[in-house]
């Protein structure tokens, strides 16, 4: 039988195949020189970004926090081994109010007392129209006045008293809520416009505290004459390159609390920061 040989098949070389490997490897290098630096600028901006929008939310966060400041609680005083700029404590407030100043019908006890401890007034609206949040509760505090000195400073508590009732709505006047309270003394200063604020009972006062690069929020602890160092508490962001607040008194009506903060990158890429700088403003009128 004739074997008949195949006629026009061709394949690659093993040279060939070589020479086109090492064609495609120069062209995949040069393509990857180029196009390094975008992908490099493109994971360092979204670096930035997340770094910017991490700082961004912190300092609005705080900024919710201190606009809820009882006017003239703002401080500056610190724990040991804590910068002068590293630390800011305040008494946050619920809700406020206006109190009665006359009684009702004579000796009904509507009216907030200022000659003799009270134990019970009206407040002018109810409490059940309130937000919820905002809701007076059993345990809170209520604050007349707070001037932030000698005799009226809610941090010794000279010019508070305990909301510890439940809040029912005044049985003289259906359109105002009866707060009990327990009041060791009179309140030192009447309010020029009848305002009262009240602290939340389950947060008494707060701090933010820059410690070991992180950044802190303390809060209902015991008051003392300086912010405390941050304990077991969850850090408000970690990777704090620097952070500076500023308490300036402006008036006696208005301050500004200036706040700055440089956090680093946390995947250790080097020089990689973002400084945000904001400033609240503070109403400091009692």
């Amino acid at each position: 039988m004739a074997m008949h040989q195949a006629v026009g098949q061709r394949g690659f070389t093993l040279v060939e195949l070589i020479l086109v490997i090492v064609i495609m490897g120069v062209i995949g290098g040069v393509v990857a020189v180029f196009m390094r630096s975008p992908i490099d600028a493109y994971f360092a901006t979204a670096r930035r970004v997340g770094l910017a929008d991490a700082a961004d939310t912190t300092v609005r966060r705080m900024s919710r926090d201190i606009r809820k400041a009882l006017p003239n609680s703002l401080r500056q005083s610190l724990p040991a081994g804590v910068a002068d700029n590293q630390c800011i404590e305040f008494i946050p407030t619920r809700t406020g109010g206006r109190y009665r100043n006359e009684d009702i019908v004579s000796g009904d006890n509507t009216a907030l007392r200022f000659d003799a401890a009270d134990t019970m007034f009206n407040m002018l609206g109810r409490n059940a129209d309130l937000p919820l949040d905002q809701q007076i509760r059993q345990t809170d505090i209520i604050a007349v006045y707070n001037l932030g000195i000698t005799g009226s400073d809610a941090y010794a508590r000279n010019n508070t008293a305990v909301v510890n009732a439940a809040v029912i709505p005044s049985p003289f006047n259906a359109d105002e809520t009866q707060l009990s309270i327990t009041a060791a003394a009179a309140f030192p200063l009447e309010s020029g416009t009848r305002r009262f604020h009240v602290i939340p009972g389950d947060e008494t006062v707060v701090s933010y505290v820059c410690s070991n690069n992180q950044l802190f929020r303390n809060s209902n602890y015991l008051l003392g004459t300086s912010c405390p160092v941050p304990g077991a508490t969850t850090p408000v962001i970690a990777s704090v390159e620097s952070c500076n607040f500023t308490y300036n008194a402006v008036d006696i009506r208005n301050a500004v609390v200036q706040l700055e903060l440089t956090l680093r990158s946390a995947d250790g890429v080097a020089g990689e920061t973002v400084s945000i700088y904001h400033e609240v403003h503070v109403n400091n009128t009692p």
